[in-house]
């Protein structure tokens, strides 16, 4: 792959993009199986829906714009967009939020910019986004459904009259967290909530572990680089404790933020997308560090409780001039 921002000489590193995204998809295994764990079979549900209508819509455009549709659906860059998608959804959510959000992650976060290499924000990010505008009732509601089995969730992915299921679940820790304080109750309080582990959300502590664990994975196989996750996680440890010592009562402490939501899915499986983020080393850490920053300060003062998405969409928009004030020497330059 060549980096955009460098000069030439360029040479080809052996891999190939199927590769890359073959390695993705592995490291996304032991968080996927975690998430089934905790929330049950709806998250693979959830993802076969996700990766069917990307290769659909990713096979009508190519189509449409008379492109060798083989060889683009092999590189497997739509099937790791509908897998990060399926993942940051509800499990229960039901199949037409999957299906416009892969619409508009493929149709519009993708191919409206020119497809694989092109595009400016992160089509799966994109599609969430959409979908959470849209959608915002259906995208904040997680029905107890971990007890009934797969065909519970099948009733509530593919509603009938009637067979949507009645019995929801606690609100998130990050959900938790932000109401509770809206409503002037103070941090020691609220972490007595059910919703809450030992430093972060009840069982996101072990699903952003796995991802950790998936992220070593892509770190020893070269696929990303050290300089963007551990930015992003500085940044958002940065100005966590920073507001953590400031009042602790008022806000949470760095590791909660570090082991709650999508935190580790974003450092290094969301924000190292190679399209979307900035391609010279000092700027991945300017990059990153920004993305860690926008997400403290939308969970703490912004309108959602994670705010992941929203700060992956804005960090893309200033790649260009990170890349442009951080661009290296040019070869044989004095």
């Amino acid at each position: 792959m060549i980096n955009r921002a460098n000069s030439s000489p360029h040479w080809h590193d052996g891999r190939t993009l199927g590769g890359l995204m073959t390695d993705v998809c592995i490291a996304l295994i032991p968080g996927l199986l975690c998430y089934t764990w905790l929330f049950g079979p709806g998250v693979l549900v959830q993802c076969i829906l996700a990766v069917v209508f990307a290769l659909l819509f990713e096979f009508a455009i190519l189509k449409l714009c008379r492109r060798d549709a083989r060889l683009f659906l092999r590189d497997g860059s739509a099937v790791v967009t509908a897998l990060l998608f399926a993942v940051s959804i509800p499990p229960a959510a039901a199949w037409w939020v999957c299906l416009c959000g892969m619409a508009f992650a493929i149709i519009i976060g993708k191919h409206a910019f020119g497809g694989i290499g092109y595009n400016i924000f992160n089509p799966a990010m994109a599609g969430y986004v959409f979908v959470l505008l849209c959608f915002p009732v259906q995208m904040n509601t997680w029905p107890d459904l971990s007890a009934h089995g797969l065909g519970a969730y099948l009733g509530s992915i593919f509603p009938t009259a009637g067979g949507e299921p009645d019995i929801l679940s606690g609100a998130t820790a990050l959900d938790e967290l932000k109401t509770r304080l809206e409503m002037m109750d103070m941090v020691s309080e609220i972490k007595t909530a059910s919703a809450f582990g030992y430093f972060g959300g009840a069982g996101w502590e072990w699903l952003n572990v796995m991802f950790i664990l998936g992220g070593v994975y892509l770190l020893i196989r070269g696929v990303i680089k050290w300089h963007i996750p551990i930015a992003v996680l500085a940044g958002l440890l940065m100005f966590s404790t920073i507001l953590y010592f400031y009042d602790a009562e008022t806000h949470a402490s760095p590791l909660f933020h570090l082991f709650s939501g999508g935190t580790m899915l974003c450092a290094f499986f969301i924000a190292t997308d190679p399209v979307t983020a900035s391609t010279t080393n000092r700027g991945r850490i300017i990059y990153g560090v920004l993305i860690g920053i926008l997400i403290c300060l939308m969970r703490e003062w912004g309108a959602y409780p994670d705010g992941v998405a929203f700060a992956i969409l804005i960090a893309n928009i200033f790649v260009p001039l990170i890349d442009l004030l951080t661009r290296p020497r040019v070869f044989g330059e004095k």
